[in-house]
């Protein structure tokens, strides 16, 4: 297992810590959330990028056109 060690302001600090208690989880364990979050927005942009360089782009601007008229009612 690694060690991080970040420097942030003092506010930051303290927010972030009460942040990790109103969860019920330490600061330790806020910042591996964090992090996981992090790494599984970064993954699912990847596999959009492939998947997007592998489709048909009229197909895919035809589905944007259909949530658009879902969603905007």
């Amino acid at each position: 297992m690694g060690t991080l060690t970040i420097r942030i302001p003092d506010d930051k600090h303290a927010r972030l810590k009460t942040l990790a208690s109103s969860r019920g989880v330490s600061l330790n364990k806020l910042f591996e959330e964090f992090s996981t979050q992090a790494i599984a927005e970064s993954d699912a942009y990847t596999r959009f990028q492939a998947y997007a360089a592998q489709g048909d782009p009229a197909e895919g601007l035809g589905v944007l056109d259909k949530l658009d008229k879902h969603f905007s009612k």
